[in-house]
């Protein structure tokens, strides 16, 4: 680990090595598999950086978390899932449906099958890929797991327990097991455990995005939290931003980066579903991602990502907006 203090001196060194090639400089980059969000943040997510994740609920940030570990473990480095609402088994069940339907589309089997061939109790010698055999891409899914699943930790975290203290805890674990250091996953952010924390959420809220940015630092990994909405951000048909995450304004303030998730249909402006019903259904299934803050480049950047949440995962090839957004309620009478 880095020394606290570093001449100015030292910081240049490291900078000429990256770029003669004595520090290989991917190493301080975690690309998400998204384009064209990469290719906005100048490369992906860096080392030191707390990128926050927010939208309405139903629309998929536990999916899009999960998938960018997919993509980060995929290419052989280490992810650390802290994952505060499902168990283990439930994120499996989600990345074999997601490798599923990347293999074999609309024939892939979706996320209840999987979930049922998971759950079955019908005595049958079978295992998880003869029982998903019989739909396309079903047993390829579960090799296509097994490939990086020594690189994907998931953590079964509870509010109760599981603070900062112990995420840094585990982060130092898979560093010295693996040489390398993870991609840290926090799902999610208000419910990081403060210990001694006040009765006040704004101010637990407070000491737990303090402690992820300085674990992103300390430890030189990236942090992707994610992160609940207030009343106002979560009502439907209105777009959220930065100022509707759940608690103090430290959130956006500590962040590196800020992204939301907006479906499209809520924030299109209005003359676009009006004049052109057809496009007013297919927004639904395009979810809006937003840069919102970026300390690494621009910012105020959507982008548009088709969702395809029967098998847990969105496509990755996306593309900007071209359409008007709004922040008010849309109205189609």
């Amino acid at each position: 680990m880095d020394s606290k203090l570093q001449s100015l001196s030292d910081v240049l060194q490291r900078a000429e090595d990256r770029l003669t090639g004595r520090e290989e400089f991917a190493s301080r980059l975690w690309q998400t598999g998204f384009d064209p969000l990469d290719h906005h943040l100048t490369g992906g997510f860096r080392a030191g950086e707390l990128v926050l994740l927010a939208g309405p609920q139903g629309l998929g940030k536990t999916t899009w978390a999960l998938q960018v570990g997919r993509n980060v473990a995929r290419g052989g480095r280490p992810v650390a899932y802290f994952c505060f609402e499902h168990d283990p088994q439930h994120l499996l069940e989600k990345l074999v449906a997601l490798e599923a339907g990347e293999v074999g589309g609309f024939d892939a089997p979706d996320l209840r099958h999987v979930r049922s061939a998971f759950e079955a109790h019908d005595r049958r010698s079978l295992d998880l890929a003869q029982r998903l055999d019989e739909h396309q891409g079903g047993s390829e899914a579960i090799s296509r797991v097994r490939k990086y699943s020594e690189c994907y930790h998931l953590h079964r975290s509870s509010g109760r327990s599981t603070g900062v203290e112990e995420i840094n805890a585990v982060v130092e674990e898979i560093r010295k097991s693996t040489g390398l250091a993870p991609l840290v996953v926090v799902d999610y952010l208000q419910k990081v455990h403060v210990p001694g924390g006040s009765a006040i959420e704004d101010e637990r809220i407070t000491v737990a995005v303090e402690g992820l940015k300085d674990l992103a630092l300390d430890q030189h990994v990236p942090v992707l939290a994610v992160s609940a909405g207030d009343k106002e951000g979560i009502a439907s048909g209105r777009r959220m931003r930065s100022s509707h995450l759940r608690g103090s304004s430290a959130l956006a303030y500590e962040a590196d980066t800020v992204l939301i998730l907006n479906n499209k249909f809520d924030v299109v402006a209005r003359h676009h579903l009006v004049y052109d019903l057809g496009s007013a259904e297919r927004f639904k299934s395009w979810a809006v991602l937003s840069i919102e803050k970026n300390r690494s480049g621009v910012d105020k950047v959507d982008m548009e990502f088709r969702t395809r949440f029967d098998h847990s995962r969105f496509e990755q090839e996306g593309h900007l907006v071209t359409e008007q957004l709004v922040d008010e309620r849309v109205f189609t009478e």
